[in-house]
């Protein structure tokens, strides 16, 4: 239908499934002086013979995606996070942190990072206390304290303690 309406200069739309009968395209085809199955010949760009089989070639218009690196980009130093789990928020519009998923994890698992995931699964997460401790620790020139209880984990343990699940 592409081919035809070129050839004829006209513009058609039609929706992929519910759009022109095959007697439409077929008569559309004829009009433009084209075979109506739609298929032409092709020939080897190396020495002009012609392939052996017809094929169907046309012209299709369709819509540009517009993925623009600018409106992409994100980055985040400091933040809002969570009121209930006290992890960074996700997501550009609210200014949040890049997820760092299951699967992140298992790879830095396999790889043996160990202080890496410690870090961001404690301090750049959700262990309030900690992540205090640790900027006061870098800001005096000390070491860095050892991380306490992610807060999502004694979320967990209050809605264990809710259902009547209690230690």
């Amino acid at each position: 239908l592409g081919m035809a309406a070129k050839k004829l200069g006209i513009k058609v739309m039609t929706p992929v499934f519910d759009g022109a009968s095959d007697d439409e395209i077929i008569d559309a085809l004829k009009e433009a002086g084209l075979d109506e199955d739609g298929k032409t010949v092709l020939y080897d760009g190396q020495t002009g013979e012609a392939f052996d089989n017809r094929i169907s070639v046309g012209v299709m218009h369709y819509m540009k995606l517009a993925h623009m690196v600018d409106d992409k980009i994100h980055a985040r130093s400091i933040g809002p996070y969570s009121l209930v789990t006290q992890q960074p928020l996700g997501g550009k519009a609210q200014f949040g942190g890049q997820r760092f998923g299951e699967m992140e994890v298992w790879a830095l698992e396999a790889y043996g990072a160990a202080y890496t995931l410690q870090e961001i699964m404690t301090y750049k997460s959700d262990d309030v206390r900690g992540r205090n401790k640790v900027f006061e620790s870098i800001v005096k020139g000390q070491a860095i304290p050892k991380p306490g209880v992610p807060e999502s984990f004694r979320v967990l343990v209050k809605e264990l303690q809710a259902l009547g699940l209690d230690t």
